[in-house]
């Protein structure tokens, strides 16, 4: 079962904001990271408080700082892209 979209919306825009783009279907993920070049992170969004309280503010002070990057950024959504996250 999976959480209302109107109650995760603003969880994804925290990371969307940031320039990290999401992968909401299983072809999405596979199509991003089937022949990848380079380097990439996946983020696995959740509503859960460790996501909240951490993780999301940890991607945001990453992505605002200078240094080495991945080069392509993408989030899935635990808990609402079950299947995406699964293949992520």
């Amino acid at each position: 079962m999976s959480y209302p979209e109107m109650m995760v919306k603003p969880m994804r825009e925290e990371l969307t904001r940031l320039g990290v783009e999401e992968l909401r279907s299983v072809e999405e993920v596979d199509a991003a990271l089937g022949d990848m070049q380079g380097t990439a992170l996946v983020f696995v969004n959740s509503v859960c408080g460790c996501a909240a309280g951490g993780a999301r503010p940890a991607m945001a002070k990453a992505m605002s700082a200078d240094g080495k990057r991945p080069d392509k950024v993408y989030t899935v959504f635990a808990g609402q892209d079950l299947d995406a996250t699964a293949r992520a």
